[in-house]
């Protein structure tokens, strides 16, 4: 019965390792993949002697860094207020309401923020900023805002599947721990601190250990599609991810942008391993292995 799914990691997860040896070698079409000449480190040595690699690392870590802050504090809070909604019909149509951005392409959420932030016939500068008595902002000129804008998509986007995650976890918990506690005078808030947070922090701790291994990959819908691949903001949009699609498709060069997706892996691995290690010292029940 596993046969399967055996399979089906090994053909889709394993198999293609072998495209690591990419990273090494300059290819050739003509000579293959195991005849192209093997050039050692060179093709890592784009990435880090670039002008540009503080800027793309800095973005990718400083985002992400963010990102795993916000969305983990405000799906717990979303998740606790959710567990108190009783009616179960209210509470399904909240889950689903929270859950259906995660599952739109990020193609239309590209789309959906600029008849948001469009100079001319965007909402925001013709029905909100007017209400302020703030003039038009160039949205796709000015850096300054994208930061923020880039977050705010990112929790709307991914705070929703989060949610359902921590909400499960809770729905768990023995309801008489709760019991006892009011029956000892604990206010809300005394429950959530002593009692929720507790009992669901393995789960937040798995899965912050899982997004700590992706801290040097980036959502690449979000920092390409959102922003409309405008210049002007790559200082602040450009991340690893969006900067070896571009140099690819100019170049046209798999051996460096396999270089920069064994960098990502081999560091991403790394980080799990310190961070699952120094979790695993303070509380063994909270880490991922």
């Amino acid at each position: 019965m596993t046969l399967p799914a055996v399979l089906y990691f090994f053909i889709n997860n394993y198999l293609p390792m072998f495209g690591v040896v990419i990273a090494f070698k300059n290819i050739n079409f003509a000579d293959g993949i195991l005849g192209s000449e093997w050039i050692g480190f060179k093709n890592f040595e784009y990435l880090f002697k670039t002008s540009d690699a503080y800027i793309i690392t800095r973005n990718t870590l400083l985002y992400n860094i963010v990102f795993i802050i916000l969305n983990t504090v405000l799906a717990i809070a979303l998740a606790i207020m959710l567990n108190d909604i009783k009616n179960r019909i209210v509470s399904r149509t909240f889950q689903s309401l929270i859950l259906l951005p995660y599952l739109i392409s990020m193609v239309i959420v590209g789309y959906l923020v600029l008849a948001m932030l469009d100079v001319e016939k965007g909402y925001m500068n013709n029905s909100i900023l007017p209400l302020f008595g703030i003039g038009d902002i160039s949205w796709y000129s000015e850096t300054k805002h994208w930061p923020f804008i880039l977050t705010i998509v990112n929790v709307w986007k991914g705070v929703g599947y989060l949610c359902i995650i921590y909400l499960a976890a809770i729905i768990g918990i023995d309801q008489e721990y709760y019991e006892a506690a009011t029956i000892d005078g604990a206010s809300k808030w005394q429950q959530i601190r002593s009692i929720t947070i507790p009992l669901i922090t393995p789960v937040v701790s798995i899965m912050t250990l899982l997004a700590i291994g992706r801290i040097f990959y980036s959502d690449f819908g979000l920092f390409y599609q959102v922003p409309l691949n405008t210049g002007v903001l790559m200082p602040v949009t450009n991340t690893i991810d969006t900067y070896v699609y571009r140099a690819l498709i100019t170049m046209g060069d798999l051996g460096m942008s396999s270089a920069a997706g064994l960098y990502q892996a081999a560091v991403g691995f790394v980080l799990v391993l310190v961070s699952n290690y120094i979790v695993n010292k303070k509380n063994s029940d909270n880490a991922l292995f």
